[in-house]
C-alpha cells in the first residue's frame, strides 16, 4: 500500500512538472507572437491551453482520490495540499500566457507592441521563461535555496514593470490611448506570470521545510 502510494505521488509530481514546462512553452511563444506578430504561434498558445487546464484536472483528480483512499498524515499530506496549490498557480500562469497569446492575435497582422516597449517586453519574457524553467526544475527535484531564487527574479520583473509605466505615461507617446492600454494589460500580463511563479516556489519551500514565507506574494 505504501510503495503504490509513493508511485501515485510520483505521478502528481510529473503531472506538475509537465505543467511547468508548458506554461514556460506557453509564454515563450505567446512573446513570440506579441513581437513578430506570429499568428502561428498565437494560435498554438491558445489551443495548447485547454491541455494545461487537462493536466490541472488531472492533478486534482489524482491528488482528491489519494486523499479518499489513503487518509495521509504528515509530509504526505503536506505534499497533496502543495501539489494543488502549485497546480493552481500554474494554471493561472498558463492563462496569462493565453492572454498575450490573444492580445497579440487581436492585432495581426501588424505587431501588438511597438518598437519602443519591445526591449522592455523582451526582458520580461526572458525573466518569465527563467523562472518558468526554475519552477519546472525545483518540482523534479525540490530545492528551497533555487526556488528562494525566485523572489529576486520576481524584484526584476517588478523593475521593468515600472519601467514599462514610466514610457507609457511619458509626454512623449505617440501611439494613442488603445496601444496604451493594450501595453499597460500585457505588462500585468508578465508581472502576475511572475507572481505566480514565486507562489509556487513558496509552495515548494513549504513542502521542504514545513514553513511558509514570512511575507508571502
Amino acid at each position: 500500500m505504501r510503495d503504490e502510494f509513493r508511485a501515485d505521488l510520483q505521478i502528481v509530481s510529473q503531472l506538475l512538472v509537465d505543467m511547468a514546462e508548458g506554461v514556460r512553452a506557453a509564454m515563450r511563444n505567446a512573446t513570440r507572437a506579441l513581437l513578430t506578430a506570429d499568428r502561428q504561434s498565437a494560435e498554438s498558445v491558445i489551443e495548447r491551453d485547454a491541455e494545461i487546464d487537462g493536466l490541472y484536472r488531472h492533478v486534482e483528480e489524482r491528488v482528491c482520490d489519494l486523499l479518499a483512499r489513503q487518509a495521509p498524515v504528515a509530509s504526505d499530506l503536506r505534499a497533496m495540499i502543495t501539489a494543488l496549490h502549485v497546480a493552481a498557480d500554474l494554471e493561472r500562469m498558463g492563462d496569462l500566457a493565453d492572454h498575450v497569446a490573444k492580445t497579440a492575435l487581436r492585432r495581426h497582422p501588424s505587431p501588438a507592441v511597438p518598437a519602443e516597449l519591445r526591449p522592455i517586453f523582451t526582458d520580461m519574457s526572458s525573466i518569465a521563461d527563467r523562472m518558468g524553467g526554475k519552477i519546472a526544475v525545483v518540482l523534479a527535484k525540490p530545492d528551497a535555496d533555487l526556488a528562494a531564487e525566485l523572489d529576486r527574479d520576481d524584484d526584476a520583473m517588478d523593475d521593468l514593470h515600472k519601467s514599462l509605466f514610466g514610457v507609457l505615461l511619458g509626454d512623449d507617446w505617440p501611439y494613442g490611448v488603445e496601444t496604451a492600454i493594450d501595453a499597460t494589460l500585457l505588462g500585468r500580463f508578465y508581472e502576475r506570470f511572475a507572481d505566480h511563479a514565486v507562489n509556487a516556489g513558496e509552495h515548494v519551500v513549504y513542502l521542504i521545510t514545513g514553513e511558509t514565507s514570512p511575507t508571502g506574494s
